[in-house]
């Protein structure tokens, strides 16, 4: 059962056949009720019409025998106040609704007979007062069956009363047919069951003829997904379809992810040739010089293999960080002062001057990160400066600003944005020695993003380059402060 509804047009077709079928269930009922109503209604009417006529006649004073309550062969009562038959049609062989089952009128009931002669003071049983040869306006009506000759029937009985000069009150039952009510319900009960199960088949192919066509380009894209997953080329697009669509933007968005999947995969193995590319140096050298030490004791250069070794795990450390950058590490949410953290990065480093606010200046995030990036940015200004290098933390509405800046010759306006990739270096002439991986300003703008700030580069008041760190305030710590 669930691989036969485990398609999403096999669910769709059965949803819309369930929804159809239970409108139509409804619908069919609401219309037999009312078909059902209004033919009761009918027979309501022709029984009380019936009665009316008989009725009529009794109130001019004809005699019982002279009744004719034969008229297509419909069941008529004519009772008194005492409940007594005294007029039936010929034919009736049994009823039953009335509240009279006699078929048969007294004997005592003739034309002209005795009765009561106080009944000209009373009331019909509704409740009506009547003058004689008045019929009664309050119409009682039941539901029962009779049989005439030999033939049984539901009928709609209809009760009148009339008032008569001399046989007092006298209430006229007469009965309509029900059969065309039961036979026209019954009719429209067959079409909805024949018709209904056709219209639901009829449905459900429509629906799944319309649900393969909408969803056919989600297999086209399906597929085109699976053969980029089996040739692993990046480069490939699904097909967007020109129905403008859920499934025409499904398609868009899935090339922008495509896009985006290969341009991190093509900067992922950029990283590594570069990476290792940068690790090659360092580890060939110490590798020599470990080597040369081996054979010859007595040229070992000591400093050169420390300063080797520091630089490869230097190298190390920014690619672990990197990679757990790129990996969405989040930082702690911790609060920092960034004002105290400035002059612990620029304390013992010469040139260096730190200025600003005096108090805390507080923001949310990693104590080591944040260090990291003004260390780094430190670094980079010493490299470039010719003679000082100024650190100004200070408060920008809500933000928080860390400016450093040297006395340099500044970035050049078309290479602001290229120094922050990684193993960038403006500077070709300089030795991988002096200039580093060129990983630092990369480091240090995915650290400022990652903590939902921005790192951008200006021109400094004295012609260099002036880095602004700009990061969120920490509104909870500078309540407090206040």
């Amino acid at each position: 059962m669930s691989r036969l509804f485990g398609s999403v047009r096999a669910r769709a077709t059965l949803a819309a056949t369930l929804v159809v079928a239970v409108a139509l269930v409804a619908a069919g009922t609401a219309v037999l009720l009312s078909l059902r109503s209004n033919l009761l209604g009918e027979a309501g009417t022709q029984a009380e019409r019936s009665a009316r006529e008989v009725a009529t006649v009794l109130a001019v004073g004809t005699p019982y025998a002279d009744l004719s309550l034969d008229v297509d062969d419909r069941p008529v009562q004519v009772v008194d106040d005492d409940g007594v038959l005294v007029a039936a049609s010929e034919d009736l062989e049994r009823i039953s609704g009335t509240g009279v089952d006699a078929v048969k009128p007294q004997p005592a009931a003739s034309p002209g007979g005795e009765h009561d002669d106080d009944a000209d003071d009373d009331d019909d049983d509704s409740g009506e007062s009547l003058e004689p040869g008045e019929i009664g306006g309050r119409i009682t009506v039941s539901d029962g069956s009779a049989t005439i000759d030999g033939d049984t029937e539901d009928y709609r009985f209809a009760a009148v009363p009339v008032k008569t000069d001399d046989r007092g009150t006298l209430t006229v039952y007469a009965g309509a047919p029900l059969s065309a009510e039961h036979g026209a319900v019954n009719t429209a009960l067959t079409v909805m069951l024949i018709g209904f199960p056709l219209l639901l088949a009829v449905v459900a192919w429509v629906t799944w003829l319309v649900t393969r066509r909408a969803l056919r380009p989600v297999e086209g894209i399906r597929r085109e997904m699976a053969a980029i997953t089996a040739s692993e080329d990046l480069a490939r697009r699904v097909p967007v379809p020109d129905t403008h669509d859920e499934v025409a933007r499904l398609a868009t968005t899935t090339n922008e992810t495509l896009a985006a999947l290969e341009s991190s995969v093509a900067r992922q193995r950029g990283f590594v040739a570069d990476a290792s590319h940068e690790l090659r140096s360092p580890i060939a050298s110490l590798r020599t010089q470990l080597e040369v030490a081996a054979a010859h004791p007595e040229l070992l250069d000591l400093d050169g293999a420390v300063a080797d070794t520091v630089r490869l795990q230097r190298l190390a450390a920014d690619l672990l960080l990197l990679a757990r950058l790129d990996a969405g590490e989040r930082p702690a949410e911790a609060r920092v002062d960034l004002a105290a953290l400035a002059r612990e990065a620029a304390e013992g480093r010469a040139g260096v001057r730190v200025r600003g606010a005096e108090g805390p200046v507080s923001v949310a995030g990693s104590r080591g990160q944040l260090g990291r990036v003004l260390a780094n940015l430190l670094d980079n200004a010493q490299r470039h400066a010719r003679s000082a290098v100024e650190v100004t933390v200070r408060r920008d509405g809500d933000a928080v600003v860390a400016a450093v800046a040297d006395d340099g010759d500044g970035v050049p306006a078309a290479d602001r944005e290229r120094i922050f990739e990684r193993f960038v270096r403006l500077d070709a002439a300089r030795s991988r020695d002096d200039g580093g991986a060129g990983l630092g300003l990369a480091i240090a703008r995915d650290v400022a993003v990652r903590h939902g700030g921005t790192l951008t580069v200006h021109d400094a008041p004295a012609g260099g380059a002036l880095f602004e760190l700009r990061l969120p305030g920490d509104r909870a710590g500078t309540a407090r402060d206040m």
